[in-house]
């Protein structure tokens, strides 16, 4: 793990991004949370994210939308996808688009964690 990389924390529900971006900052990342898909593309902080994790439903946007439209600006940011609800067609349709990984909720923080040393040392596109 390179320590002190940028994870990004999209999800509508204020105890899971904060119980999230304490586990983050406790294994030695910096954690930045938002509420909605538009707060984290607003974000002067965007180019500086590693690794992305976002809840798959959310109001407006869900967290594939928001991984598409960030690919489509030209930010390649690893995600991952984090929902209770995600069923077989949500992770087809995650790994099509190049989304990394889906975890269901609740996910233990070893599982989460894992995932996201995969994805900050995982080559880049080309």
């Amino acid at each position: 793990m390179l320590q002190g990389q940028l994870i990004a924390v999209v999800d509508d529900d204020a105890s899971i991004r904060d119980t999230t971006s304490d586990l983050l900052e406790s294994a030695g990342y910096s954690a930045v949370a938002f509420s909605s898909p538009g707060d984290l593309l607003a974000s002067q902080e965007l180019p500086q994210v590693a690794c992305l994790i976002t809840d798959l439903r959310m109001p407006g946007m869900s967290g594939i939308e928001l991984y598409e439209r960030l690919h489509a600006t030209g930010w390649r940011i690893p995600t991952i996808l984090v929902s209770a609800y995600h069923d077989e067609l949500d992770r087809s349709r995650a790994r099509r688009v190049g989304i990394l990984s889906c975890l269901r909720k609740p996910f233990t923080p070893e599982a989460l964690l894992e995932r996201i040393a995969s994805a900050v040392n995982a080559p880049g596109p080309e």
